[in-house]
């Protein structure tokens, strides 16, 4: 109950009126003639019976009568509950954080507990649900079944799925969080932390403070290695942990190949770098751990993977007058051996009994006309997941058409252009320009002239460059840009540099599963199957979310070992601050003046109406009582 006036309950004051009328104002002394009094004892009379309350009904309903307006002009109101919150009923989610680094002294368990607690607390009329969250929040029916996860905790995933829980619910909020509050588990942004309207956000960390932590933050390692060795970098960190001397060793398949020391700075970090080494032929699965002998062991190493074979080979289709552009490409490609891409160059009239199935891509440079078996090999090569890079030069243009993509090409212009800022100073004097509307442009001239075209074939890729590499049409090969231009092209069109070999726990694999039903078989952690058979054609992206080697075949044979780690933002166990949680609290509540979903459940009614009707009730039966008691003066003689 509340007062909207409270400043008229001061009139309360006035319930002193009816006690001044009939206590002081009552008692009259009324002359009586008398002869004489000298026979008259003399004595001293009382007067407390003079000050004796009488009439006590009407000085009863004198005083309610004030008593009554003070409390009406003070307009009293009651709190009332409707709608979903009536009654008290209530949703109560138990979120429990199983997120990495709850594996550490049995916080999980101790989590599921308090979780439990909750639960057997629970009026029979509230509703209970129970979320799992690392890197994404999941509903259970059971706390008990909840596992371990190797994800990472974010408070902003838990804030997002109140948030689309609550007007689902229909009730307010009643939210239990089970963590360790690491402030790692905080978004950048403050605001992607904000509760639903209404709700109540109630803590129970589940850890008593910041633990030293020390782990491999990350490894540097090449991910395929073809002639020379593979040289292995790790990064060692201590997370609020004093200076210490860990040693790091370097393991190649269960096998331990180097040892090192390395002095750890007190809350900082520190780098050792491994020799090259040869690892054998195909995967090889790559580990670096330490000896740490801390209280949160599970970070203690770090899994890689480098795989070791023969450089990958690529078909170089030409025309027999144009050696020049084979050679550039050929020089670009050797300057550096970790490119893995060899060239197999072919005149046009050589092309007519190669396969191109057995080539990483192929470049058909400005060819006008193709062997008709060899042009049918390459637009089936294509179709079923293979790669393509076409030049387009003046042979091109007289034909009229690009080879296998069958597209329109405008005549050569002979006019000199600037390139765009990918490739600064580069003066191009022809360039053709192509007519197609399904084509994505990655590149253009200064005067808007599509240069580098990407276009999906079937299952395949073509890029289009619409110039030459012989040093003619531009001057482009004798530039600098040129050689990382076509290692990286290279390396993206053999399918090399296209997936990392290490990723974190909650990253996305890239599978490319093509529509005529190729399938790619991926082995988890435990050598079981990550998809089904269904998934395994169609599924574009697999979401890793163990640690562990995945072992990867994809339909053209090509077998890829990936390394999954946990993120290494679950090794720092700083908390959350306090006078963060408490601003985290508030986030649940409305603003002022805000029509928010508490408000709307709360109703103010008031009680001034009913005091008014009895104040006027009071003033008709004080009238009645006075007319009573006092019309007629019972002390007359």
């Amino acid at each position: 109950m509340g007062f909207l006036a409270p400043w008229f309950l001061a009139g309360l004051a006035a319930v002193g009126l009816p006690l001044w009328l009939h206590l002081l104002k009552r008692h009259r002394s009324t002359p009586t003639p008398f002869p004489s009094i000298r026979f008259f004892e003399r004595r001293t009379q009382s007067s407390i019976k003079h000050r004796r309350l009488h009439y006590l009904l009407l000085f009863a309903a004198r005083t309610a009568l004030v008593v009554v307006l003070a409390l009406a002009f003070a307009n009293p109101f009651l709190r009332w509950q409707s709608g979903a919150g009536a009654g008290g009923r209530k949703l109560i989610v138990l979120a429990v954080d199983n997120s990495f680094s709850m594996r550490q002294g049995g916080r999980l368990e101790r989590a599921k507990r308090e979780a439990l607690a909750v639960a057997a607390r629970a009026r029979p009329d509230d509703r209970v649900q129970a979320l799992a969250f690392a890197s994404r929040v999941q509903q259970v029916d059971a706390i008990q079944a909840i596992a371990p996860d190797d994800g990472a905790s974010s408070y902003a995933e838990l804030a997002r799925a109140l948030r689309s829980l609550a007007p689902a619910a229909g009730l307010p909020l009643e939210v239990h969080l089970f963590s360790d509050m690491q402030k790692t588990s905080l978004p950048a942004s403050f605001a992607d932390v904000r509760l639903p309207d209404g709700a109540a956000l109630i803590l129970h960390p589940v850890a008593s403070g910041p633990l030293p932590n020390y782990a491999v933050e990350s490894v540097t390692a090449p991910a395929r290695v073809f002639e020379a060795g593979a040289r292995v970098q790790a990064t060692v960190a201590g997370y609020g942990a004093p200076a210490a001397t860990e040693r790091v060793s370097l393991v190649f398949n269960g096998k331990v190949q180097a040892s090192k020391t390395v002095d750890v700075p007190a809350n900082g970090r520190a780098t050792v770098e491994f020799p090259a080494i040869e690892p054998p032929f195909g995967g090889n699965r790559g580990e670096v751990r330490i000896d740490s002998g801390d209280a949160f062991p599970e970070d203690d190493r770090f899994l890689f993977s480098i795989e070791r074979s023969e450089p990958r080979r690529a078909l170089f289709i030409h025309d027999a007058r144009d050696p020049r552009s084979a050679l550039y490409v050929e020089t670009a490609l050797d300057a550096s051996p970790a490119t893995a891409v060899k060239l197999d160059s072919l005149s046009v009239e050589q092309a007519g009994g190669i396969s191109p199935d057995k080539y990483a891509f192929v470049v058909l440079s400005d060819v006008a006309a193709l062997p008709a078996g060899f042009e049918s090999a390459v637009a089936r090569y294509v179709r079923e997941g293979g790669s393509l890079l076409i030049t387009l030069g003046p042979a091109t243009a007289a034909r009229g058409r690009v080879p296998i993509l069958n597209e329109a090409v405008v005549p050569a212009r002979y006019e000199a252009a600037e390139s765009s800022d990918r490739w600064e100073g580069v003066r191009f004097f022809q360039a053709a320009r192509v007519e197609s509307r399904t084509a994505r442009v990655e590149a253009r001239l200064s005067d808007s002239t599509p240069l580098l075209m990407e276009q999906r074939v079937g299952e395949g890729r073509v890029l289009v460059f619409a110039s030459t590499f012989d040093n003619i049409s531009n001057d482009f090969p004798l530039h600098a840009s040129f050689v990382p231009f076509i290692q990286q092209t290279a390396q993206d069109l053999a399918g090399v540099a296209r997936q990392s070999p290490t990723l974190v726990v909650g990253s996305h694999l890239e599978l490319g599963t093509g529509r005529r039903g190729a399938a790619v078989e991926v082995l988890g952690p435990s050598g079981e199957r990550a998809l089904s058979l269904e998934e395994s054609t169609r599924a574009q992206t697999l979401r890793l979310d163990r640690a562990g080697f995945y072992d990867v075949r994809r339909p053209s044979g090509r077998q890829e070992l990936v390394a999954v780690n946990p993120d290494r933002r679950e090794s720092d166990f700083s908390p959350v601050p306090e006078e963060t949680l408490a601003l985290w609290r508030n986030t649940g509540q409305p603003a002022v003046g805000s029509a928010s979903q508490a408000e709307a459940r709360e109703e103010r009614r008031s009680l001034g109406w009913y005091f008014l009707a009895a104040a006027l009730a009071l003033a008709a039966a004080e009238s009645v009582l006075a007319n009573r008691y006092l019309s007629v003066n019972r002390e007359a003689p």
